[in-house]
């Protein structure tokens, strides 16, 4: 009898199982009753439930004060939520210290409508300070970044084609490039998550659309989990998987984006002429290309 070296497979240990089975299940994002209110009184987020599983890219869409920002902010918790909990696979963030929080921060990706970028450092700097909740205070300080982390960032840049603007300064670069930047300074921290408010705001139709694939493409490349505040329907219908559709703080829709018919539309925004309106985005983005 031939011995192929590899040793007899025995029963599944059941103990190995269920943590299969429980990574499986456990979505890498939870809201649990999500309460914001503010000192005004205001209530932006009214017991938000929502589960995001690893991997999925989803749109919050919605008018303005619909509690978007809020929610994504609270997730992060850049705002503190009044009640409720947040879950980060099996981490409750709502729960943490600060120096945990800064630890769990390092799971999730910030991409700013308005870029958030050190004008005055170049790009190649922009990017390395997502790895500051790594590398400790004198080393970001000195701008001594690991080989490593300086290898990361360059091949990110490689790959959203800014690869040649590596030393330029941050304030020489278009709308576009900026977001470009923000997203590459995101993914350096490696992250689970990707929270990401209002990418296309300031940038014109074509680059609008550029800026959405790349973040898709990138989510599906690493496997990441995506929410995405978005003001663009058609955009959002374009490339994301799943929309959740807020109003006054609640939520109103929760679907594919084929769903998003014209009487959702005004549910969620009130009334309108929908198909006409999404025809015209559409018909503008052709125009752009």
């Amino acid at each position: 009898m031939t011995h192929t070296g590899r040793s007899p497979k025995g029963p599944p240990d059941p103990s190995e199982m269920q943590n299969v089975i429980k990574m499986r299940e456990t979505p890498m994002l939870r809201l649990e009753k999500l309460v914001k209110t503010y000192k005004t009184g205001d209530q932006a987020l009214k017991a938000v439930d929502l589960e995001v599983p690893s991997g999925q890219v989803l749109a919050l869409i919605g008018p303005s004060g619909a509690g978007k920002s809020t929610l994504i902010r609270c997730i992060n918790r850049l705002v503190e939520p009044t009640s409720g909990k947040v879950w980060l696979g099996d981490t409750e963030l709502t729960g943490l210290s600060q120096s945990a929080l800064r630890r769990a921060r390092r799971k999730m990706g910030m991409i700013f409508q308005e870029y958030a970028l050190v004008e005055r450092l170049s790009v190649m700097e922009n990017v390395l300070s997502g790895r500051l909740g790594y590398v400790g205070f004198w080393r970001s300080f000195t701008r001594r970044y690991p080989q490593a982390d300086v290898d990361e960032a360059f091949r990110l840049l490689d790959r959203v084609g800014l690869l040649h603007m590596a030393d330029k300064r941050a304030d020489e670069l278009s709308g576009g490039q900026r977001q470009r930047v923000g997203i590459c300074r995101a993914l350096i921290q490696n992250p689970e998550l990707l929270l990401v408010d209002e990418p296309t705001a300031s940038l014109d139709p074509k680059t609008s659309r550029q800026i959405m694939r790349l973040i898709c493409e990138l989510c599906e490349e690493r496997g990441l989990a995506a929410i995405i505040n978005i003001h663009d329907v058609a955009l959002a219908q374009r490339f994301v998987q799943r929309v959740i559709g807020l109003r006054f703080g609640a939520i109103e829709f929760d679907g594919k984006p084929d769903a998003l018919t014209p009487d959702v539309l005004t549910t969620i925004y009130g009334e309108e002429d929908w198909e006409a309106t999404i025809q015209k985005v559409e018909e503008d983005e052709v125009a752009a290309e």
